[in-house]
């Protein structure tokens, strides 16, 4: 027998810059009432960039959520809902590391926090990469530093990369590609 819930009400409590935060009130399969937090999210697209010699392109940035630096995969939200994800992933790959790419196919996509949130991340393989300057945002301090795919899966394995797209962009590639 199928489960039912149904979703009687969603308030807006707070629009923000990249998330709109939402409670949700839904009646649940025992007929009870339950308060569920949603975090809205346009969605977003990542680059996973290899050059010619099999390095893999990351980016090294501060992350006030964290309160750290992280090495992550090149990626960036949606200019709207109905910007196509290739189209964001490429202008993300040049924006942060200043290369843009002659081939782009989808590698893998991602939910990054299903419990709350809807936000979707497709994830796309970079290759036939070409130097051209980064274009960083007035907020933006990234550095670009180049890895052998064997060195990033040592970092997700001892716990240095915990970025859920970046580790599923590794993990996808390798078992894909190798």
């Amino acid at each position: 027998m199928a489960e039912v819930y149904k979703r009687i009400d969603r308030k807006l409590v707070h629009k923000g810059a990249i998330i709109d935060y939402y409670q949700d009130t839904v009646q649940i399969p025992n007929g009870n009432v339950a308060t569920w937090d949603f975090i809205m999210h346009k969605g977003a697209a990542a680059a996973f960039p290899v050059t010619e010699e099999g390095k893999i392109l990351m980016v090294k940035q501060y992350r006030n959520a964290l309160d750290r630096f992280t090495i992550e995969i090149p990626a960036g939200g949606l200019n709207g809902a109905d910007e196509p994800t290739m189209d964001a992933a490429r202008r993300e790959l040049e924006e942060e590391t200043g290369y843009v790419a002659s081939d782009m196919k989808l590698l893998v996509s991602v939910r990054t926090t299903v419990a709350f949130c809807n936000e979707k991340i497709d994830i796309y393989l970079a290759t036939g990469l070409k130097r051209t300057a980064q274009h960083l945002d007035e907020d933006e301090f990234v550095d670009v530093e180049a890895y052998d795919l064997e060195e990033l899966v040592e970092l997700v394995k001892n716990g240095s990369i915990e970025d859920a797209k970046t580790v599923s962009a590794i993990m996808t590639y390798k078992a894909l590609y190798t």
